[in-house]
């Protein structure tokens, strides 16, 4: 599984680097909303949603928003607006995980509760991520960094947690029960060395390089409770995986999660900083 796993990243990432690095914002809105629509049809599934007629009308709803969202795009309040509520939620969800059972059995008004949640998930994700991908100086470089991060602690929680976690204290063995602290304080050393090191070469100094250290390990504390959440959501649903785009990594979902979590948090860092 692992070979397979690091096998897909090698193919995929390059091309994920390049989209990010090299489209302009708008073509970019377009591709993000492509992905961030295809994560939203696994989520209906996972939310409850049986119907395909339904959720590709849920879909479309979705789309429209993105299209009136885009147009929006040069308030000076509802995108840092919606960003700030992105981070909110996230701290809700935190709650929601000390509850794990809360909506787990399969109602129609959990349903609909799981289907709301989709969109504090979707949206504030997509206007995070352009807005750090179209901010004037060095955008494309930011957005790459923020995905960069996740990454970064993806793999620092996994070596972390596989040579030094096995048998320690876990982190929620009722939602994951694989992952352990130690797999999160690699996960915070890890990607605060990239975030030190892409803030020296984005000429990042003094107190500022100090405040981006810590927005990156906000971030990436995000972003395990936006795994979390996700798990929660599969053992709602009792099922593996989101889907089954990707070998060895599941649906686009199980590679979005942690993503989801991370743009609000860290464009509103950034915006907080002046980056």
């Amino acid at each position: 599984m692992l070979r397979q796993r690091v096998i897909t990243a090698l193919l995929l990432a390059p091309l994920a680097i390049l989209l990010i690095l090299l489209l302009p914002t708008s073509v970019f809105a377009c591709l993000l909303a492509a992905a961030f629509l295809a994560a939203t049809w696994e989520w209906t599934r996972l939310s409850g949603m049986k119907s395909r007629g339904t959720r590709g009308v849920i879909l479309g709803i979705v789309s429209l928003v993105f299209v009136a969202l885009w147009t929006q795009r040069t308030s000076t309040w509802l995108w840092p607006a919606l960003i700030t509520a992105g981070v909110a939620w996230w701290v809700l969800v935190c709650v929601w995980l000390r509850h794990f059972a809360f909506a787990a059995a399969p109602t129609p008004e959990n349903r609909n509760l799981k289907l709301l949640a989709g969109a504090f998930v979707v949206f504030p994700a997509w206007v995070a991520g352009l807005s750090i991908h179209g901010s004037p100086s060095h955008g494309h470089v930011w957005a790459f960094l923020a995905i960069l991060l996740v990454w970064a602690a993806d793999t620092g929680a996994y070596f972390a947690g596989s040579y030094f976690g096995k048998g320690k204290r876990k982190l929620a063995p009722q939602i994951s029960p694989g992952k352990t602290w130690t797999g999160v304080y690699g996960a915070f050393a890890t990607s605060a060395l990239v975030a030190a090191v892409a803030g020296w070469l984005l000429d990042v100094h003094d107190l500022r390089l100090v405040g981006l250290i810590v927005v990156t390990i906000v971030t990436v504390a995000s972003s395990i409770v936006g795994d979390l959440l996700e798990s929660l959501m599969k053992r709602h649903a009792n099922v593996k995986d989101s889907g089954a785009l990707f070998p060895g990594h599941g649906g686009l979902l199980d590679r979005l999660d942690s993503v989801f979590a991370a743009l609000p948090v860290f464009a509103l860092g950034k915006l907080l900083l002046g980056l």
